[in-house]
């Protein structure tokens, strides 16, 4: 089986309503080693020698920051400890996408404004817009806020060759730790896409009031601003490529994450998987039918 054959998108770590746990110095990197503000700098708070960051939110701005390089493969992970409290709206989000600086600028501009259409699960289905030619990729993992007492929600998507809609979504339980919550195959053979391009590592805390909550039913309240969320573990294990001249070194198996014993989920990794989702997962667009009345051919098989 060919190594790139299988996408396992797993969370490392998140913490919320606590405080993080203690990390090692070697993980727990200076931020400027990797990463780069992108914007909302004025909502950005550096914290214990610039190991751990806070972003924040207001009626103003939000806030972001960006891996400094391209990676065509690696290890991605990061600390974050999400807003707490009456956090309906707001959308912490880690990403990995090709076409960086477009989509970072110009995504939420599109959402809020242009191609919005509700389905009847409330999913927010949106036509995106990209202003170069070059395909996107893109990895999500998004926290949604909600109102006091309701579950926060994890929702993961993945975008290849301009296409997304492939939402999964999951019930937030308190702690999460090294546990495998999605596998995206490469299907080429069924003519579905798969990422492949050198993507940017991308952060930020923003406005989703237009979709993030009950399908844009429950916008942010600005009483409780500023809303905040904090981050540690700034290291990447990833392999530097550049988006127009892929490094083919990026997949050999001299990296530890492209051997085979990171191929496919050992036993203990698939019991967690089944079993995070069967508990805690709320939407799959596999089985939405008023969306897709024909599955999309990832799904069948």
């Amino acid at each position: 089986m060919d190594f790139r054959s299988w996408l396992i998108m797993t969370v490392i770590l998140a913490l919320f309503q606590t405080n993080f746990l203690r990390s090692d110095a070697a993980g727990n990197v200076n931020f400027d080693a990797n990463y780069h503000v992108t914007w909302g700098n004025d909502h950005v708070l550096f914290l214990d020698q610039r190991r751990e960051v806070q972003l924040s939110m207001d009626q103003a701005s939000g806030a972001g920051f960006a891996s400094n390089a391209f990676y065509a493969s690696g290890f991605f992970q990061m600390r974050i400890k999400i807003p707490n409290k009456d956090t309906a709206g707001v959308v912490t989000a880690f990403y990995v996408p090709t076409n960086a600086l477009i989509n970072l600028f110009v995504k939420k501009f599109l959402l809020d404004h242009f191609h919005i259409q509700r389905t009847q699960n409330g999913q927010m289905a949106a036509k995106m817009l990209f202003l170069n030619t070059t395909v996107h990729d893109e990895l999500d993992f998004e926290f949604l806020g909600n109102r006091p007492g309701k579950p926060v929600a994890l929702q993961t998507n993945v975008f290849t060759n301009h296409v997304g809609g492939r939402e999964q979504k999951f019930n937030l339980w308190f702690f999460i730790d090294d546990i495998p919550i999605r596998i995206f195959k490469n299907n080429g053979h069924k003519g579905v896409g798969y990422p492949n391009k050198a993507m940017q590592v991308i952060v930020s805390l923003w406005d989703g009031s237009s979709w993030a909550t009950d399908g844009g039913r429950e916008k942010v309240n600005w009483s409780s601003a500023p809303f905040q969320a904090h981050f540690q573990d700034f290291n990447i294990d990833g392999c530097v490529s550049t988006p127009d001249s892929p490094n083919k070194e990026c997949y050999s198996q001299k990296h530890w994450w492209n051997t085979e014993q990171h191929w496919l989920l050992n036993p203990q990794q698939q019991k967690a998987y089944y079993d995070t989702r069967k508990k805690f997962m709320t939407y799959d667009y596999c089985a939405d039918r008023n969306r897709y009345p024909h599955p999309p051919p990832e799904c069948i098989g």
